[in-house]
């Protein structure tokens, strides 16, 4: 198939929704299909996302879009997400009657919450008109599923998630193992991810742990919490290797966030063999609830504190079973087929 992605979430922006788009596209290449993602950087102008400047907004889609549509002429159309570009595409099928599927990935509605202090129906309200406009909804967990069934979402289908097995590997032994941190007293209670107010992270900095505190990653709330927790250890940013060794270095992984969806980290961290204490919420609930691999507790203290007795081998079985072989063949499986006819019509 000719599989078309029309996606605001691109690089080098690094969060869980690119790394999943790009590992999914990459997996559609391998099974036969070609596939044409459409980001930003396909178009001639950008402004920066609201208190996220890394994340481009792609402006003056104008007929850009639908020339690269029509021109691609794909078999199958996925929106991943609610930006100009998700909006554009959006509006594009279905002013042509053309089926296409979305992905949801972010709570926008306890985002807004958490940033402006203010709940937002509004928000809730816009994805739900954005998602159903499609012919399916792809969703990540059970969890999730049965929240945004209560909420009025339809033709909602299962799309799990995997983790990169090769890459995320427990590496504590290998030639060239050099963290940053490998000096600092332990244990060492890591987060890795954005730096940014809904990840929460004054729920871990706040907690009376031995050892050390570190935190890999980059966003808005970074100059704020180093001023604030003088004694954590902000290391900026890291990518590809890094990140396994980091994870792999680290005693436990600490996951304070109350709104994911998944919780990729989570999984990447047991990879590395690093034991989990997060809060008993859906995405960590859904990874590692009811099993040894992660304490979930919502005193995180006595979370982080257990997690150092856990077996890390057994941290890394559990992650194996996260298949991105069979994470994309449900992607696959979920995508709309567009009816030949439609593109006939626009040629005749």
């Amino acid at each position: 198939m000719r599989i078309l992605i029309a996606s605001d979430a691109a690089p080098p922006q690094i969060n869980g929704v690119v790394r999943v788009l790009d590992t999914t596209a990459e997996w559609l290449r391998r099974f036969g299909h070609e596939v044409r993602m459409v980001t930003p950087s396909d178009f001639s102008a950008s402004l920066p996302a609201p208190g996220y400047p890394e994340v481009r907004l792609a402006m003056t889609l104008g007929r850009r879009l639908g020339r690269i549509i029509e021109d691609f002429q794909p078999d199958t159309i996925h929106i991943p997400v609610e930006g100009t570009i998700g909006l554009a595409a959006r509006h594009y099928c279905r002013r042509r009657g053309i089926p296409f599927t979305t992905s949801f990935h972010t709570r926008f509605g306890d985002y807004f919450e958490k940033r402006i202090g203010v709940g937002s129906p509004l928000a809730y309200g816009f994805q739900r008109w954005f998602h159903n406009g499609g012919n399916g909804i792809m969703v990540q967990t059970e969890t999730l599923e049965h929240e945004l069934a209560e909420r009025g979402y339809n033709n909602i289908r299962r799309w799990g998630r995997a983790v990169d097995t090769d890459l995320f590997t427990p590496c504590r032994e290998e030639p060239g193992f050099d963290p940053d941190f490998l000096s600092l007293p332990r244990p060492i209670f890591l987060y890795l991810g954005r730096i940014s107010p809904e990840k929460n992270l004054d729920a871990f900095l706040t907690l009376d742990l031995p050892g050390s505190k570190v935190l890999v990653g980059d966003g808005p709330s970074l100059d704020g919490l180093k001023s604030r927790y003088p004694q954590a250890h902000f290391l900026g940013r890291r990518t590809g290797r890094a990140l396994a060794e980091h994870f792999s270095a680290a005693d436990v992984f600490v996951f304070p966030s109350r709104f994911e969806t998944f919780g990729l980290v989570v999984l990447e961290s047991l990879a590395c063999g690093t034991p989990v204490a997060a809060l008993p919420v859906p995405g960590p609930m859904d990874i590692v609830g009811g099993t040894p691999h992660a304490v979930l507790s919502e005193d995180l203290r006595s979370a982080a504190l257990q997690a150092l007795d856990i077996d890390r081998a057994g941290c890394r079985r559990h992650a194996e079973t996260y298949s991105w072989e069979r994470c994309s063949r449900e992607f696959e499986s979920n995508l709309v087929p567009i009816p030949p006819s439609v593109w006939q019509k626009m040629a005749a």
